[in-house]
């Protein structure tokens, strides 16, 4: 669904034919973005030049910023992974664009579990791909149904623990 350390950052769910990108959120973990978000937030305006007294002022109290949901991808959803770097194709024995499955590689709390599987089998975690990589969602009919519950308390787990 989305990786632990994404749980802090405003997310949703993905939606079918929708383009995305890996993206570097604050958490430092890799995750997807939709690139209308990351383009609206970077057009935002900025003033170039601060006094010494804004710098101190928004060191101590720091504006609000908004940040770029993580778009989240349910274990099973089919995918288009493009872009991708030569290492990893000479690696996993793919092409530069490859129909991947969105997976879950481990059910252990706080580790990064969001993967996706190659055709022949091979798995690479999200946070192996490349920032700015391309993904393409083609199919979320085939998404295992999701356990609330759990994802409710897993949730409940993460809130407590960073208390």
């Amino acid at each position: 669904m989305c990786d632990y350390s994404l749980m802090v950052v405003p997310n949703r769910l993905a939606r079918q034919n929708e383009d995305l990108v890996a993206h570097r959120f604050p958490t430092g973990s890799l995750g997807l973005a939709s690139p209308a978000d990351l383009k609206r937030l970077a057009g935002s305006p900025r003033t170039a030049r601060q006094s010494l007294w804004r710098v101190v002022k928004d060191f101590f109290n720091p504006p609000k910023t908004e940040t770029v949901p993580a778009v989240c991808i349910p274990p099973g959803a089919r995918l288009r992974l493009q872009d991708i770097p030569v290492r990893l194709q000479s690696e996993l024995g793919v092409g530069p664009v490859a129909e991947v499955t969105f997976t879950q590689i481990s059910a252990a709390v706080n580790s990064y579990r969001d993967a996706v599987r190659f055709a022949n089998g091979r798995e690479v975690r999200l946070q192996e791909l490349r920032e700015g990589q391309r993904v393409r969602v083609l199919d979320l009919s085939m998404a295992e149904d999701l356990d609330l519950e759990t994802l409710r308390e897993e949730r409940a787990e993460f809130v407590y623990r960073a208390r």
